[in-house]
């Protein structure tokens, strides 16, 4: 195991970094508003602009450097396994143990330095947004109250909701997790948008998972999918998207993370989309049976226990109707496959120590496409290509 006090001894210089706004004032599209909103610094299209420039500064250059890493590190960490590996006599890309890698891989300070720089990036990136919004958190939950029983749409939360453990754990490192922070949609939006190098700021890449989940060849009145949901939804972005493809659908998004279909529901309204929002479990929906024509879901499975995921796919088979479709985008679904190479494995490994990935081992041994069929789905892993240009699992309940 890595040296704790080598692999987390403090850098310096991350948040004293510049950088760009991200647009001009001619840039600021007008949207929909309700009653409390906040735009303190106006709007870039879909995305309201962070509260305060020092914040967008800040996050502008996580943003570059989370990409600097995803290209020079990520190689360079590759190489240097590579080349310890051949130090040794063996080969990096033979499927190695875990065991074998961390021998090799321990006491090496690049591979140590690569660690330590990602895990702080991530660390301020959450860090230094919740710094700003809990200089006066009672704004934003006013923002957040004045939304919940606006329209359109609807929010249903359920704060005595007996959360199950697997729910409370801070993934990704996320201090408060899904469910512990009132302010964390707010967090985990912006977060995430360094998480995508700025290519989701206008929701892009969520409206391109919209748009390539598949729907039932099996008629409805319409022709089109009358009833959506999205499981794991968080905040929403792909639920909205959904609603916008699908403009006559019942579209839902549910999640157990209240803070984070509050969230949700405020930014639907905020942009006019009928989306209803509540906080259920994955395994629970409490949706009737049949009620559905398609459900989706977006690096769900990966962030649960083996064995509440195929609780998971079981519930999704019992609310879809016949001949309706699941789509479940995550790593290693369809065309995407793990590799096993050494430094693939390592990378996994210590993005579960020391981020907080508590189920990636179960996951990467989860039989996903085996999981569906045993619940009654008839599944392909040649759906569409929506994640990194890959195919991905699809399954459809038989008529």
């Amino acid at each position: 195991m890595l040296d704790r006090r080598t692999l987390f001894s403090s850098l310096t210089g991350f948040t004293t970094a510049i950088g760009s706004i991200f647009g001009s004032r001619e840039a600021i599209a007008a949207k929909p508003s309700f009653k409390g909103d906040l735009d303190p610094r106006g709007t870039v299209g879909r995305l309201e602009r962070l509260p305060t420039l020092d914040l967008e500064s800040q996050q502008d250059f996580l943003t570059g450097f989370r990409k600097d890493m995803g290209r020079a590190f990520r190689r360079v960490g590759s190489q240097r396994m590579a080349a310890l590996f051949e130090a040794k006599g063996l080969d990096a890309f033979s499927d190695p143990s875990i065991e074998t890698i961390l021998e090799i891989a321990e006491n090496d300070h690049i591979l140590g330095m690569h660690v330590r720089t990602w895990v702080s990036m991530q660390q301020f990136t959450w860090s230094t947004i919740q710094e700003v919004l809990y200089r006066d958190p009672e704004k934003y939950l006013a923002e957040l109250e004045a939304a919940d029983n606006a329209g359109p749409g609807t929010l249903e939360l359920n704060p005595d909701m007996d959360l199950p453990d697997h729910v409370k754990h801070e993934i990704h490192i996320m201090p408060g997790g899904f469910v512990g922070d009132p302010l964390g949609g707010y967090v985990y939006h912006y977060g995430t948008n360094n998480f995508s190098i700025g290519r989701n700021n206008q929701d892009e890449i969520s409206i391109g998972f919209a748009n390539a989940t598949p729907v039932p060849s099996t008629p409805t009145p319409n022709g089109r999918p009358l009833r959506i949901l999205e499981v794991g939804c968080t905040i929403g972005r792909i639920t909205i998207a959904l609603k916008e493809r699908f403009p006559d659908a019942e579209v839902w998004g549910i999640d157990a993370g209240g803070p984070m279909v509050r969230y949700a529901h405020m930014r639907a309204v905020d942009l006019g989309v009928d989306v209803n929002f509540a906080q259920r479990l994955a395994e629970d929906t409490k949706f009737e049976d049949g009620y559905f024509d398609v459900v989706m879901s977006y690096i769900l499975h990966h962030e649960m226990p083996a064995e509440i995921s195929n609780q998971t796919v079981n519930e999704i088979h019992r609310i879809l109707r016949p001949g309706g479709i699941y789509f479940p985008i995550d790593f290693y679904t369809g065309e995407n496959k793990p590799s096993p190479n050494a430094s693939q494995k390592y990378r996994h490994w210590w993005d579960h120590r020391w981020n907080n990935e508590v189920w990636w081992e179960e996951y990467t041994d989860l039989d996903l496409f085996g999981a569906m069929q045993k619940a009654g789905f008839e599944a392909s892993e040649d759906g569409p290509a929506a994640w990194i240009g890959r195919k991905n699992l699809v399954g459809t309940k038989p008529v």
